[in-house]
């Protein structure tokens, strides 16, 4: 029953975004700086994942193909489909679940529990429109960018890990990496960014905004807004590959 509750809430406060119309330039100067807390500030970790993950995904598919029969330039295939399709969108929204979502929850949380937020709504502004929109729109905006960074940095880390391990030339990595290559795995790689964005940055938010108690019940709220949004981020996983693959 409590779930029924807790998704009429949250459907609730995204309606609440767009129940007040104000000005679109008092929201210009928070959306850019949720864009560079969103984007920027975890583009380091995202960096450093992604070629990581592209380099090791190279040495494992290296160790599990001992054919002779099967060519070099199939590993790089491998770790090219393998990065695009679920690494780089599954695995860093995951980390970014944790890195973006505990930051926007323990923000919004503050923000309830010193009455930052009510003294705002006394002022006639609308602060789910104010505080919370910018944050899903930014998030929408960035996290897809850095989808396509962690894609592009996994292959390049699977390229150096094969090259210098001397497991495949260059050109067999190359000849692999173009080979047979589908891109609408890339439009599937964008479609789980856009909703893995989404899912970021309104759970979090949603779990902050509604803080009732002090220090204590925000790091609750934090920890809860992770975790659900690490479960949310695998299930909508499954669901759009089941639908779209």
């Amino acid at each position: 029953m409590r779930i029924f509750t807790e998704t009429g809430r949250f459907l609730l406060m995204l309606r609440g975004m767009f129940s007040k119309p104000e000005n679109a330039k008092v929201y210009w100067k928070e959306f850019m700086h949720q864009c560079s807390d969103i984007g920027i500030g975890s583009l380091g970790i995202v960096m450093i994942i992604s070629f990581f993950i592209g380099a090791v995904s190279a040495l494992q598919t290296a160790y599990q193909l001992v054919s002779p029969i099967i060519p070099k330039s199939t590993i790089a295939q491998i770790v090219r489909d393998t990065v695009i399709l679920e690494f780089a969108p599954t695995l860093v929204c995951i980390v970014l679940a944790g890195v973006v979502g505990s930051k926007i929850a323990s923000e919004l949380g503050n923000m309830r529990v010193s009455e930052q937020i009510d003294a705002l709504e006394i002022m006639g502004i609308n602060t789910k429109s104010y505080l919370v929109m910018p944050k899903i729109v930014a998030a929408l905006v960035t996290i897809p960018m850095l989808v396509v960074i962690a894609g592009t940095l996994g292959i390049l880390g699977g390229r150096i890990a094969g090259v210098s391990t001397g497991i495949m030339s260059a050109a067999d990595f190359h000849k692999g990496l173009l080979g047979n290559f589908l891109p609408y795995n890339v439009f599937f790689a964008l479609v789980k960014a856009y909703v893995f964005a989404f899912i970021i940055s309104s759970i979090p938010a949603y779990f902050g905004y509604h803080v009732q108690g002090g220090a204590l019940e925000i790091g609750r709220a934090g920890t809860k807004a992770v975790v659900v949004s690490c479960i949310l981020i695998l299930f909508a996983d499954y669901i759009i590959s089941a639908l779209l693959l």
